[in-house]
C-alpha cells in the first residue's frame, strides 16, 4: 500500500530535480521546465496530505488552483521566451540580463 510517506518522496525528488534544473540550466526553456517540477511537487503535497490527514477536497482544491497557476505561467513565459530569441536570437539567461541595452 502506498503511504503518506511514499507520496513525500515522490515530492521531494520532483522538488530536488526542480531546483537542481533550475540551477544547472542557462536555457531559459530549461528553466521554465524547474519551476513546473517544483509546481508539481507542490500540489502532490496537498493532495497528499489531503488524502491521508484531512480527509476533505481543500488540497485537491488549492492542487487545481496550481495546475491552473503553471499553465498561466508556460503560456505567458513562453510567449516571453518567443519574443526574447525574435529579439536577440538566442534562449540563455545570460543574455537575459542585458535586455535594457
Amino acid at each position: 500500500m502506498i503511504t503518506l510517506s511514499s507520496y513525500l518522496a515522490i515530492s521531494f525528488a520532483l522538488f530536488v530535480c526542480g531546483i537542481a534544473v533550475m540551477i544547472a540550466r542557462k536555457n531559459i526553456i530549461a528553466i521554465l521546465l524547474g519551476i513546473e517540477l517544483i509546481l508539481n511537487s507542490a500540489a502532490l503535497n496537498f493532495a497528499a496530505y489531503t488524502r491521508f490527514v484531512n480527509h476533505n477536497l481543500d488540497g485537491h482544491i488549492m492542487s487545481l488552483f496550481i495546475i491552473v497557476i503553471a499553465a498561466a505561467e508556460a503560456a505567458v513565459g513562453l510567449a516571453i521566451v518567443i519574443r526574447f530569441f525574435q529579439i536577440r536570437e538566442s534562449i540563455h539567461i545570460d543574455d537575459a540580463t542585458q535586455l535594457l541595452q
